[in-house]
């Protein structure tokens, strides 16, 4: 950022978080997809498998990202303080590490898989496909976290072009790979797996061989896991880690929860926060640029720019989430359609929709806010944060269905938004008074 004003941050949030948008509408195009070729070629069931595999999956994405997160505000940090020296070590250390727990956890997750979804209660007339499905997919999570840990280190240093292009070449490889096993060659959903996977592979191979060629600090070193860095490196990584691996547990409960409405409502509902998560990346992507330039105005103790892009961010924020409330609303059961789902799961994922889409605005206020704080290293609240706003959404989910059915499930989570936002502003507040008085 080389000026000051509301308005040139505003365009460089504008301009970083777009390939981070544009990466994520791609990697959700792994699910969508398999989704979208599996379900019109094998049919509600082998979408429903498909989703059922979904909350089960993220469990492990999300522990990857979340602490990947808290490892890109490190970064950020040590970027703008002028400190570069300390990310390379910090990089090379948590290759080694991360990829060796979610190593084990992968094996893990392959050899346990029936048990997991017999523990979720999945449907019997999706089970085989989802088993099928489920354990080829754990093979690519160790070189998602890779993958992630590059990504982390490159938007720190504010290139988030070259995950973009990583993810593109993916994608593309991905949708290819899906027509040929999935539609000519009938393998049904172990073939989008499979085509996933060396997809996976694909990008992260790209995204090492671009990190080192490109960037002197980027380059793999032999770790000397010195006691400090990675100490340092565990506290910002492991709050966000911790959330995300919490909701993701909480998504499982909700997933078991969900299953009891019965097949059409698990196709309609799973695919709708397929599409939501596409729809959102504005919102969140948005969020994590926030983030990403309050820590390197935080790490460079430049409190006016830090101010500026906490509010240029909200402000943009606002306008965004808004938008994609007016889009989605009267597009929510089209969008169902899309993924060859039968006319009553489209209705249910309509009706969904037009209430979820309706607080778009609160969930992206809550986001800004969200970035800013875990800017300014408050990782540890944003993380409670999360948490509490998971366990609220859990109890009126429970608390709520004899008096809305099927449609609790969007109402518990718009009630939570909300008590995100309050949690988060009312922290907000807090540290900037806390900060103005010890600087």
């Amino acid at each position: 950022m080389k000026e000051d004003s509301y308005k040139s941050i505003a365009l460089s949030l504008v301009a970083f978080s777009l390939p981070l948008i544009l990466s994520g509408v791609l990697q959700q195009l792994y699910s969508w997809a398999d989704a979208f070729i599996v379900g019109n070629t094998e049919g509600s069931a082998a979408l429903a498998a498909i989703g059922s595999t979904t909350a089960i999956i993220n469990f492990f994405v999300n522990a990857i990202t979340g602490f990947t997160l808290g490892l890109s505000i490190l970064f950020a940090q040590r970027y703008g303080s002028g400190n570069r020296s300390d990310i390379r070590k910090l990089l090379s250390s948590f290759l080694v590490i991360l990829g060796f727990v979610f190593l084990v956890l992968a094996v893990f997750g392959f050899i346990f898989t029936e048990n997991i979804l017999r523990l979720l209660d999945t449907t019997l007339d999706t089970f085989d496909k989802a088993y099928d499905y489920l354990r080829i997919i754990f093979i690519g999570i160790p070189f998602l976290a890779v993958y992630n840990v590059y990504a982390a280190a490159l938007r720190a240093l504010g290139n988030s072009r070259a995950p973009f292009y990583g993810v593109l070449i993916s994608s593309a490889s991905n949708v290819i790979l899906d027509i040929i096993a999935v539609v000519f060659l009938g393998m049904s959903v172990k073939g989008a797996a499979i085509a996933t996977i060396i997809s996976q592979i694909a990008m992260t191979i790209f995204i090492v061989i671009y990190s080192n060629r490109k960037y002197e600090e980027l380059r793999f070193a032999k770790p000397d896991f010195q006691k400090a860095a990675i100490m340092e490196g565990v506290k910002f990584g492991c709050p966000p880690m911790i959330q995300s691996t919490v909701s993701s547990a909480g998504g499982l409960v909700l997933q078991n929860f969900m299953n009891g409405f019965g097949t059409a409502t698990v196709a309609a509902i799973t695919t709708a926060y397929r599409v939501d998560s596409i729809i959102l990346l504005p919102i969140i992507n948005l969020g994590s640029g926030i983030s990403t330039f309050t820590a390197q105005s935080f790490g460079a103790r430049n409190d006016e720019r830090t101010k500026r892009t906490f509010f240029s961010g909200l402000m943009l924020m606002a306008a965004v989430s808004l938008l994609l409330s007016l889009v989605v609303i009267p597009a929510g059961g089209f969008l169902i359609a899309l993924f060859g789902a039968g006319d009553e799961a489209v209705a249910i994922g309509d009706a969904f929709f037009r209430r979820i889409a309706s607080f778009y605005v609160i969930f992206g206020l809550a986001t800004a806010i969200r970035g800013y704080i875990e800017g300014i290293g408050d990782v540890v609240y944003s993380s409670i944060a999360g948490i509490l706003s998971l366990l609220c959404r859990i109890v009126l989910s429970y608390v709520l269905e004899p008096y809305s059915g099927n449609m609790v499930i969007a109402y518990a989570e718009m009630l939570s938004w909300i008590l995100l936002l309050l949690l988060y502003l009312v922290r907000a507040v807090c540290k900037s008074r806390q900060m103005r008085r010890m600087r």
